[in-house]
């Protein structure tokens, strides 16, 4: 069977995206070639997925007419050195890399007219849950956005954006999940404060948080409205709501998503 799917950079996001891709049946383990530096990751994913692996950037680049670029932002330069040649003029090229514009892609592949989708997905895509943002490069045919647009939904929800939003999507969504982790360890230290055994209040929490976000998604109501319905007055919630305020707790989030945006921005600056 012919290879179709190339991946350089088999890490967090790679490995996740690949497995996704194969659970879904996007591909079939034959026709996959994934390129790490990392040997014992290389054995790792042969032995578990099947697909065929190398250390070589230049082969995956080489047969694969789809190759996703999944490395982080500072080795981008030595890979476009290694698959600028390689690289087949019309293959469809997905990057996952933060900070990496449009304009610094088709600079690093030596290729003005590369048909490219620049995503930025983040990590609960690896439970199918991800949230993923992708924008549509100007050589990009319809089929191939489609196509992409396909392999980016079985991973959660995909939705199109205007390039200049993606510095705000990095830091909105791409970099959130640690900020909505360490609200989830603050919490379930709480539960454990007032007496909750650790693993009972680490699931409470969770369960919390995805139920939260699966009825604002499934009501359409305003944040603020489905924190009035939680809010009785001079209830238990009300004084918690008080405490968060009076801590600055929607400042220090908006501060840290503001940050993350900022250092995105800067890598193309």
């Amino acid at each position: 069977m012919m290879i179709r799917l190339g991946i350089i950079g088999c890490g967090n996001m790679g490995g996740a995206i690949l497995r996704q891709w194969l659970k879904a049946g996007m591909f079939q383990p034959e026709e996959v070639i994934a390129a790490d530096k990392n040997p014992t990751l290389r054995e790792k994913l042969q032995k578990e997925l099947g697909v065929t692996v190398t250390s070589d950037n230049r082969q995956a680049a080489a047969l694969a007419p789809c190759l996703l670029l999944a490395v982080k932002p500072q080795y981008a330069p030595a890979v476009g050195k290694e698959i600028e040649e390689a690289l087949k003029q019309d293959a469809l090229v997905l990057s996952i890399m933060a900070g990496y514009d449009m304009n610094m892609l088709h600079a690093l592949l030596k290729n003005d007219q590369a048909h490219i989708i620049r995503v930025m997905p983040n990590t609960p895509a690896m439970v199918g849950e991800g949230a993923l943002a992708a924008c549509r490069g100007q050589y990009v045919t319809d089929e191939e956005w489609q196509r992409g647009m396909k392999l980016l939904s079985c991973m959660g929800l995909a939705e199109e954006v205007e390039e200049k939003w993606m510095d705000a999507v990095t830091g909105l969504s791409g970099s959130s999940p640690a900020f909505v982790f360490m609200f989830l360890e603050a919490l379930s230290d709480a539960g454990v404060r007032a007496g909750l055994p650790r693993a009972l209040a680490t699931r409470l929490a969770a369960q919390t948080l995805v139920g939260s976000g699966k009825l604002a998604q499934e009501t359409g109501l305003h944040p603020g409205q489905l924190k009035d319905m939680v809010t009785s007055p001079a209830g238990t919630t009300i004084e918690g709501v008080a405490a968060l305020e009076k801590g600055g707790f929607r400042a220090a989030v908006m501060d840290a998503v503001d940050a993350a945006v900022q250092k995105s921005r800067s890598f193309h600056a």
